[in-house]
Formats: structure tokens, C-alpha cells, sequence
């Protein structure tokens, strides 16, 4: 099966953060996953570079906007390898050929009639970029920028008619696997059915020239929205589609974005009417997960508890990293981490747990066996954790893993191996073999999680051979 899966584009205003590095690494591991079980995958990710917050930050900061966004953009980039990830393409949206499409997008929602101008005056927060509904206030400001105070705009603009595609968007949202959690379907659902506005998709250059401008119409540049949304597209090479990838994954594929909860209206809404009104197919499946919290306030430079990726994998190492992020962060509700808790899920699950079972079974093995072992694989373990990810359930999957780790452990202090073979050499030379291709297995099963960490422990399975300490002590 052709696989396509998505993250969001975040913002190129500030340095990455934890809550984007979760989405990442649960995207990467999909789809690891998937490429270990033979299915072809394409997965993208980028950055958002145009709109009126990344244009009033570059002036804050005095610098040339275009000069701005590579800063960011290339900051993003480093998570690549920072994180261990797999993706096939990083699109940007300052691209040409991103530019290019979603002028084309345009093009075929104004053909269709669903693209009009006219004078709006509304509140707009810049945080979010987007006009505020009166329901939406809340004590007059945007949930989610309560110390931004929203500005007044009044200005001649285009607007798009998502109000026409509300009975579409119910019948959409109705679909059990369109949204996930079922929740966050339901609240989109209930979004739509309140009844929904048109929506401005459109800026004046006078006021904003920091954009896609508008097709037949220098004055205006596209709606930051807009313009993003259409990343999903243009990162397969539509609309010419010259190496046949929107076609096979779009068009052919499943696809799958991954998205946090506040980009519910968007990704759920906005971007399955732009694709309706363009006559293309909607996104199978939009899946959200929660926020990361730490301390239980949001994170902020201002309480001083923001914590970065490059922080952790500073302190703990790329894998573990990953491992904190997939089994200790929820995969869809809200989760608070603190580096204190942080460091004991590492020396209690990962130096003493999965790098202690690692040297004290490949010393058994480098000192009592003569030639490596051949593992063996376990159909039943890896459909469990398939089972879990099929539901992306990933904390889910490596409590399966970690379950196996322990019984492991739990194996060799029961039959204690190391002293058989002394008295029985045959017989604890075998239940040597038997922790080893354990091991082996559950390698296999970290493969997508902890690629490195999967390696490793492959590799001196391999050869037979006892590894340096995959978990360093933390000093």
C-alpha cells in the first residue's frame, strides 16, 4: 500500500520546541513502522514561513525577512538528524514550486466560484493568525493568546465560501476515521453544525507584503492559511505531478496528517472545503494529539520552564529522546514533563531497564557461547505492537516492549544462567541462547521507536559481542 503521512508546517518565529518534536518523532515512527512491514511510504514536513507574526518578528529583530525564515527554517532542519528522522521531503513555503501551487489552488476555488471580495471589519489575533468570532472571545481575547490583544482590522479583502460547503464538511466529519480521537471528531463536527462563516483568505500588500500574492491581483497576498494548507499538495509535486508521487500517494494512497489540537479548524475544516471547492479528494484521516506542559503551566520563555529538543537530546542522547517522547507523552491528551521526571524515566527505564538487560545478557553471551546466535522472530509480539500503532497507541506499544524487557530480566534472575553454566555448561549455554535471541526480538520491536538503539543491540547479536553502555549515567 502507497502510505502518505504528514505533520503540520510550524511557524518559523521561534526556535523548535518539545510540543512540534512529539508530532515529529510519532510521525517518524509510523512511518518506520510501516517501511518495515513492505509498504511504501511518503512523509513530509517543513516549515511555515509566510503571515503577518513572522513579518512583524523579522522586524522586531531588524533583520530581512527572507534572511529570517532561512535562519528558522534551517533550525528546523537540524531536527533531522537531531531527532533520528525519516522523512522523504522538508517543503518550505517561500519554495517556487509551493508558491506556484498554491496559486493554482487559488485558481481553481475562484473558478468555482467560492473565492469573492468584499470589505470586512473584525478582530484579528496575530498569535493565531485569524479573524475572532464574538463566540470565540474569551474576556474579549483569543483562548489561545490571552496576553495578545487582538487588533481591529477593517479592509477590503478576498474571502473564501466555506459556509457552502457546511452540509459537505458534516457528511465528512460523520465518517468515523476522518478525525481522530473520536473526540476531537465530534468537536469538529459540532463546529460545523453551529454553522460556519466565510472566511478571509486574503491580505492587503499595503499592509502585509509578506506573502503569496493573489492571482490577477498584485494589491493582495494570500492568507497565511491559504498558502500553508496547501503544503500537503505541493510537496508530492502537484499540480504537474511529474514524478507521478501526488497521484500515487493522494490520489492512490491513504493519507494520513498529523496535527496538535488547536489546528482542529483548520486541517478538519478549512482545508477539506479548499479541497472540495478545488474538485480533490479529501484527507483520509486527520489525527490530533494534545500539548506538552511543564510544571502544569504551558510553556513559556517568561516561567522559564520551556524545554527544547535539542535540550533533551543534549542531556540524554537522540533514542532516549524518542523514547520519552513516544512512551511518556500521551498520544492524545495533554501531558506535563519536567526534567526531574524526565531523568528518572531515564536512569530507571533505560540505564538500569533496557541498557543493564542489554550488557548483563551480551556478557553471558560473549563469555560462555562460541559463535553468535540466530534469532528468531516472535509473529505474536509483533502484531501486538502492530495492533498498538494501528490505533497509535504508541505508549501503548512500548509498555509492550518494555513488559518484555522486564520478563526478560525477570527470566534470567529465575534460572540464573550465569551460574548453570558453571555446574551444567550444556544447559546454560542454552538458556543463554534463549535471553539472546529475546534480545533479538526485542530489538526487532524498537526498530521504529529507537532505531540506534535497535542497531546496536542487533549488531552485537551479530557478532556476538558485549556493547559499550548504550545509556550513559547522567553525571
Amino acid at each position: 500500500m502507497a502510505r502518505y503521512l504528514t505533520t503540520t508546517l510550524p511557524y518559523v518565529n521561534a526556535d523548535p520546541h518539545v510540543g512540534f518534536a512529539v508530532e515529529l518523532v510519532q510521525a517518524d515512527a509510523l512511518a518506520r513502522a510501516w517501511r518495515l512491514v513492505g509498504e511504501e511510504v511518503f512523509f513530509s514536513t517543513g516549515t511555515d514561513e509566510h503571515g503577518q507574526k513572522i513579518f512583524q518578528k523579522a522586524q522586531e529583530t531588524g533583520q530581512d525577512v527572507q534572511a529570517y525564515v532561512d535562519h528558522y527554517a534551517a533550525e528546523f532542519g537540524k531536527l533531522r538528524d537531531a531527532l533520528s528522522l525519516s522523512y522523504d521531503h522538508f517543503i518550505r513555503t517561500t519554495d517556487p514550486a509551493h508558491m506556484k501551487a498554491a496559486q493554482e489552488l487559488w485558481k481553481r476555488c475562484e473558478a468555482n466560484g467560492d473565492i469573492y471580495k468584499k470589505k470586512y471589519r473584525g478582530l484579528y489575533c496575530v498569535g493565531d493568525e485569524m479573524f475572532l468570532r464574538e463566540s470565540d472571545l474569551v474576556e474579549g481575547r483569543c483562548p489561545n493568546h490571552p496576553t495578545m490583544e487582538p487588533l481591529e482590522i477593517e479592509e477590503e479583502n478576498y474571502f473564501f465560501a466555506l459556509s457552502k460547503y457546511q452540509q459537505y464538511l458534516e457528511e465528512y466529519l460523520s465518517e468515523p476515521s476522518a478525525t481522530l480521537p473520536e473526540w476531537r471528531r465530534v468537536e469538529a463536527l459540532k463546529f460545523a453544525q453551529a454553522g460556519l462563516e466565510d472566511i478571509s483568505v486574503s491580505r492587503e500588500k499595503a499592509r502585509l507584503s509578506w506573502g503569496i500574492p493573489v492571482p490577477g491581483d498584485e494589491e493582495q497576498v494570500m492568507y497565511v492559511w491559504f498558502d500553508a494548507l496547501t503544503n500537503y499538495l505541493s510537496t508530492l509535486g502537484w499540480p504537474e505531478d511529474a514524478e507521478g508521487r501526488y497521484k500515487k500517494f493522494w490520489e492512490e494512497g491513504e493519507t494520513l496528517q498529523v496535527a496538535g489540537k488547536d489546528q482542529l479548524r483548520f486541517q478538519s475544516v478549512l482545508w477539506q472545503a479548499m479541497l472540495k471547492s478545488a474538485g480533490l479528494p479529501a484527507t483520509d484521516t486527520v489525527r490530533y494529539h494534545g500539548f506538552v506542559t511543564s510544571g502544569g503551566h504551558k510553556m513559556s520563555k517568561s516561567l522559564g520552564n520551556v524545554i527544547s529538543p535539542a535540550e533533551m537530546v543534549a542531556r540524554y542522547g537522540t533514542d532516549a529522546t524518542r523514547y520519552m517522547l513516544l512512551r511518556h507523552v500521551h498520544p492524545t491528551e495533554d501531558t506535563d514533563i519536567t526534567w526531574e521526571r524526565m531523568d528518572e524515566w531515564y536512569t530507571a527505564n533505560l540505564v538500569n531497564g533496557l541498557g543493564n538487560l542489554v550488557a548483563r545478557v551480551m556478557k553471558l553471551a560473549e563469555t560462555h557461547l562460541a559463535e553468535p546466535v540466530t534469532p528468531l522472530a516472535d509473529g505474536a509480539m509483533h502484531e501486538q505492537i502492530r495492533a498498538a500503532l494501528d490505533q497509535f497507541e504508541f505508549n501503548v506499544a512500548m509498555d509492550s516492549i518494555w513488559q518484555e524487557i522486564g520478563a526478560v530480566d525477570q527470566h534470567i534472575t529465575e534460572t540464573e544462567p550465569f551460574k548453570v553454566v558453571k555446574t551444567d555448561p550444556e544447559k546454560g549455554r542454552e538458556l543463554i541462547r534463549g535471553v539472546v535471541i529475546r534480545l533479538a526480538v526485542i530489538a526487532e520491536l524498537l526498530a521504529p521507536f529507537m532505531p540506534h538503539a535497535s542497531e546496536t543491540i542487533r549488531e552485537a547479536v551479530r557478532e556476538n559481542k558485549k556493547p559499550d553502555n548504550l545509556f550513559p549515567r547522567l553525571g
